[in-house]
């Protein structure tokens, strides 16, 4: 007898990232010098306090399973974060702590989409999100956004893209992989339309804070209604931790917490006594010079591209990343960047990981290295452009 998988393995796309990726590892155990603008994680690791609070959590024994919901602790600090710097009220018990965001939007996936429904999202976004809803039964329907600026979802359309198996939209704000920032009136008409149609509303937020231009907020700003997810990863730099939240509404308490029992016991004990320490004012003071440096990253990459001569496709206003239209080189940019890669040793991210309309068409920069290196990496785009 032939044993096969799960049906919905075969419905899941591989990252294509990942080729890349692999092809880079290769180049340098050769003993090349790759530049790695493909990752979404910048050179920077977990602020110092952090670290030594997740080591004396390990010499302390604090390794055992928490509550599946977070350390009450840990709650009370996210709780206490939301006030501090959004004046926003957000009970702790609205808060549940996860194994990363994706714990976060697993839990979502299951707390609120049954078989054969399906997710509004725009295209192009983060991959990963389509893919927890297959995990459920559910499917995500990618709103073709080219045409939009910053290719946000167009709110004056939304209803009509609404169908009787539509249960929700997702968005993010500041967006993988364009870097936009959306504005809070724009989360309250989202809100507005899918509270006309009885759905839910996602707003991830794991960039919250690397915000350059725009209005850095919470969605829950807007109503306590919304489900906003949120990571330890990215802000505080703490992407192995693995640890991150969702805030879910008071209605939904019940709910997310017996489904955190069951999917996950608990998050990482000891990231979590780590996280406690990512509030204090000097950690927080740290992660402002750091978001500092990523700015003038951004600065540096921004000039560089036009250079070039590259059309920026949305305007990156947070996160760290940049949405590059290639289609005046190429009109296969996957292909285009496992060549620039060959050839000049620079790692980019195709666009076909995060849409489905022209994707082939643009590649995402991440500047998560320092200025010397995005500067070396643009010389040999520029060379590689030229051959």
């Amino acid at each position: 007898m032939t044993q096969s998988l799960a049906k919905r393995v075969e419905q899941i796309a591989p990252f294509q990232v990942m080729a890349v990726m692999a092809r880079a590892k290769q180049l340098q155990a050769q003993g090349e010098d790759v530049i790695h603008l493909e990752v979404g994680e910048p050179d920077f690791v977990a602020p110092k306090a952090v670290n030594d609070a997740g080591q004396a959590a390990i010499a302390n024994a604090q390794t055992g399973y928490t509550a599946a919901t977070g350390l009450p602790e840990l709650r009370q600090a996210i709780s206490d974060f939301y006030q501090t710097r959004y004046q926003v009220d957000v009970a702790p018990e609205r808060i549940i702590v996860t194994p990363g965001a994706s714990g976060a939007l697993i839990l979502l996936s299951s707390l609120m989409a049954d078989v054969g429904s399906e997710v509004l999202m725009p295209d192009p976004c983060y991959p990963c999100n389509r893919n927890f809803l297959t995990q459920v039964g559910a499917q995500a329907r990618m709103l073709d956004c080219s045409a939009n600026p910053d290719f946000a979802i167009d709110l004056d359309t939304l209803a009509q893209q609404w169908q009787a198996h539509t249960t929700g939209l997702w968005l993010a704000s500041p967006a993988n992989p364009t870097g936009s920032v959306l504005s809070k009136e724009y989360v309250a008409k989202a809100w507005q339309i899918v509270q006309q149609q009885g759905g839910h509303l996602l707003v991830d937020e794991i960039y919250q804070g690397l915000v350059f231009e725009g209005e850095d907020f919470t969605a829950l700003s807007v109503s306590e209604d919304i489900f906003v997810v949120n990571s330890f990863s990215k802000y505080f730099a703490m992407t192995g931790w693995r640890l991150g939240w969702i805030v879910v509404p008071e209605w939904a308490v019940e709910g997310a917490t017996k489904l955190a029992q069951n999917l996950f016991i608990s998050a990482p004990s000891i990231a979590q006594y780590a996280a406690l320490k990512a509030f204090d004012q000097d950690v927080l003071a740290e992660c402002e010079a750091r978001r500092q440096t990523l700015a003038s990253r951004r600065a540096t990459l921004i000039a560089g591209i036009e250079r070039l001569g590259l059309p920026v496709a949305a305007s990156p206003q947070g996160a760290f990343y940049i949405y590059v239209d290639v289609s005046s080189l190429t009109d296969d940019a996957m292909q285009w960047s496992l060549d620039l890669l060959e050839q000049e040793f620079v790692a980019l991210t195709p666009g076909a990981d995060f849409g489905q309309r022209d994707a082939h068409k643009y590649v995402r920069f991440a500047y998560t290295c320092d200025d010397a290196r995005i500067e070396e990496a643009l010389q040999r785009i520029e060379r590689f452009i030229a051959a």
